[in-house]
């Protein structure tokens, strides 16, 4: 077998026993996740995912174990901002605490099947047409600038939401939540639970942010086994990260400049290969890392100085 091949055997056999693992042993349906479980699952998939790290540097040599991580800690910090919007589409619906795992999973894994067929055009698209990177770049810097700016981003109304009106136009929806079914039968015709919706819209609302990190990932590597595996790894932590910041959605206030100022970083270079500039993986790497811990540390303190009772 090619180091190809063994590196996606790998990543197979890894993500089906972890998958098995997670929904078996540590999510029964209908419990609910504590924030000490949760911490326990987001331990459990970041680990996994540094293994494979370590797994990918004796392997394949250390350029690609840090395109790796670099790119799997760009949509780990991104994951985080669309956890928030997660949040807010259940707080929405009026969803029930015991019903949170199932409905993240089923949710999740749309997402990633989602995912796959963007990077898969993706990929096509850029060997075809290389120059696309550099209008990816542009969009990553306006992205970038515009979030900078923008406060309190992605707090949309659900109301005017246009998946959730064209749901409504096309299927009979009830506000119920069925104890957890998609459908109920009801004066004997068939509705749609609020639960289905809420899935549906958890994976739209992935492919939304897709269209931001995706083109992230493009800036720091196009080696399509690099973008699948920290794109799969990063999606498949958002269940726990769910959990673990469910009660600290104001608590990161500045994650969001964070992140934009990564973006605009990882557009820069982008372009910048146009005069044939280019930035190393490394130096791509301690951006992010001082960008988001930095962002992370800054939005704490300033939560610390507003309600200095809870110091």
């Amino acid at each position: 077998m090619t180091p190809s091949q063994i590196t996606y055997l790998i990543f197979g056999v890894v993500l089906v026993l972890a998958i098995t693992f997670d929904l078996g042993l540590l999510s029964k349906k209908g419990t609910v996740i504590t924030i000490r479980k949760a911490l326990y699952q987001t331990i459990f998939w970041v680990c996994l995912a540094l293994a494979f790290f370590v797994f990918l540097w004796f392997e394949n040599g250390h350029k690609m174990a840090l395109e790796y991580f670099s790119a799997y800690l760009m949509e780990w910090s991104l994951s985080i901002d669309n956890i928030f919007v997660f949040i807010l589409i259940f707080s929405f619906f009026g969803v029930k605490e015991k019903h949170y795992a199932r409905v993240l999973i089923i949710g999740i894994l749309l997402a990633i099947f989602f995912r796959v067929i963007f990077i898969t055009v993706g990929i096509v698209l850029v060997n075809e047409f290389h120059w696309l990177l550099y209008v990816f770049g542009g969009i990553l810097i306006f992205t970038g600038i515009r979030m900078f700016i923008t406060k309190e981003g992605g707090q949309e109304d659900l109301d005017t939401n246009r998946v959730y009106k064209f749901l409504k136009r096309i299927v009979p929806i009830t506000a119920e939540d069925g104890n957890g079914r998609f459908t109920i039968i009801k004066d004997g015709k068939k509705f749609y639970t609020s639960i289905f919706v809420v899935v549906i819209l958890l994976a739209t609302t992935d492919i939304v942010f897709a269209v931001d990190s995706i083109p992230a990932v493009f800036g720091i590597t196009q080696n399509k086994q690099v973008i699948y595996t920290s794109n799969i790894f990063a999606v498949l932590g958002l269940r726990s990260l769910f959990f673990l910041l469910h009660g600290a959605v104001n608590k990161f206030g500045y994650l969001q400049q964070g992140i934009a100022v990564v973006l605009v970083f990882i557009g820069l270079k982008m372009l910048a290969e146009m005069f044939e500039i280019r930035i190393s993986v490394l130096v791509s790497l301690s951006v992010i890392v001082v960008c988001i811990t930095f962002s992370i540390i800054y939005s704490v303190i300033k939560q610390k100085n507003i309600n200095p009772s809870q110091q």
